[in-house]
């Protein structure tokens, strides 16, 4: 029987890299796209000795030309940290806007589904908590991390539009804040910066006074969640996240016991529209696919802890990746 064939944008990224791997093991023929702006190919080496997986060197804000038929497209292509989209917000811009209209058209001319990556970002500095799908939001258009959350939710209008015109099969993942192995140290977000510091022996910095929340998801059971959702029949946007809230002044804490690292915490001002809460809401992820996470926290940090510790010790310093352009 001739294996079904997925596409997947932004396949040598953090989770793109993990759903290539999943859908290997589903017995799929897998073909990756990415145009390595911030993806790694070290993330799925591993992989290219394999005959059911080929990878295109791509943008997909350019026109996309797949041969051959395509059962599914997952858009998982674009910047997802603040240290990358607010050194390329254009590219971030156009990942969301361009990028997903071109998947859209090629998932149209070759009848597939289509599951695009959106984000609890949708929702802003939320002002109802925790966050439900059908909360619109408290985004600033105009504000630093607008070119974020604004190319998200403009994805996800772009992707409905498609549907009820066009009448594509499409689903839509809101996904919170998720961890793991393959992860960039110096990417920014709160997780990986806290490891990092401490592997270098730096002191951990916390914005704010580290009252702000965020509730983090093992990525194993977030691949588990957008699989679910890709083989269901709901089109409407699902939250896909681990409802365990924490500060992020205790998160700094348990990193600290974790690592063993005897450094401080030292406290910095807050960046602009930073949000303050972050808590999906999951009872449609329960209720429509059977889904809710299963690895703790506490056992998700020392596998990622164990990841990052096995990295040689240049790469816990190594830098963000310097973006030639902005067009």
């Amino acid at each position: 029987m001739e294996r079904k064939r997925v596409l997947i944008t932004g396949a040598a990224g953090f989770l793109g890299s993990h759903l290539c791997d999943r859908f290997i093991k589903e017995g799929y023929h897998v073909i990756g796209m990415d145009n390595l702006i911030t993806g790694d190919l070290a993330n799925i080496h591993h992989l290219f000795k394999l005959e059911q997986f080929e990878f295109y060197h791509h943008d997909v804000t350019k026109f996309i030309h797949v041969p051959g038929h395509l059962d599914y497209i997952l858009h998982f292509a674009s910047p997802a940290s603040p240290i990358d989209y607010l050194k390329i917000p254009i590219q971030t811009l156009k990942v969301g806007a361009m990028g997903t209209h071109n998947c859209l058209g090629l998932a149209k001319s070759k009848k597939a589904r289509m599951l695009v990556a959106s984000t609890s970002e949708v929702y802003g500095d939320p002002l109802v908590h925790p966050q439900h799908e059908e909360y619109w939001g408290n985004v600033n258009p105009v504000g630093p991390r607008g070119v974020y959350d604004e190319a998200k939710r403009y994805m996800e209008a772009i992707t409905m539009a498609y549907h009820n015109f066009h009448d594509l099969d499409t689903r839509i993942v809101r996904i919170f804040n998720t961890y793991g192995p393959r992860m960039r140290l110096n990417d920014g977000r709160a997780l990986p910066a806290f490891i990092g510091q401490a592997l270098r022996g730096e002191d951990l910095t916390v914005f704010g006074d580290g009252s702000q929340t965020r509730s983090f998801c093992f990525v194993d059971d977030l691949v588990e969640g957008i699989y679910r959702l890709l083989l269901s029949d709901y089109h409407l946007p699902v939250n896909i996240g681990n409802p365990d809230e924490i500060s992020l002044l205790d998160f700094a804490h348990e990193i600290l016991e974790l690592t063993g690292r005897k450094v401080k915490i030292v406290f910095k001002p807050l960046p602009v529209d930073d949000p303050k809460q972050r808590e999906p809401d999951i009872t449609k992820a329960k209720e429509l696919l059977g889904w809710e996470p299963k690895v703790k926290r506490s056992e998700g940090l020392k596998i990622t802890y164990d990841y990052f510790k096995s990295l040689p010790p240049d790469e816990w310093n190594k830098q963000p990746k310097k973006f030639v352009s902005n067009k």
